[in-house]
């Protein structure tokens, strides 16, 4: 696996010739928004799934929750 971060980003750089980056300087690199926004991705998805789940189980008549369009009269709460 590939090292991540500013100091990994630098030391790649000074083996390369080229001066290394500090902090500020590496948000503004391709490596850093690439591996930013695959792992946005992945949480995405992650919380995407846990709310389809959730809407279908809630419309599945589950003995936990009311029907989804029932009116808190009906159901006594």
């Amino acid at each position: 696996m590939r090292s991540a971060g500013p100091q990994a980003y630098s030391q790649e750089q000074l083996s390369h010739g080229v001066e290394a980056v500090s902090v500020w300087q590496y948000i503004g690199t391709a490596q850093f928004w690439f591996g930013s926004f695959q792992n946005w991705q992945s949480e995405f998805l992650a919380v995407g799934v846990i709310v389809g789940a959730s809407v279908y189980l809630r419309q599945r008549r589950s003995a936990e929750s009311k029907p989804v369009a029932a009116p808190n009269r009906e159901i006594g709460a």
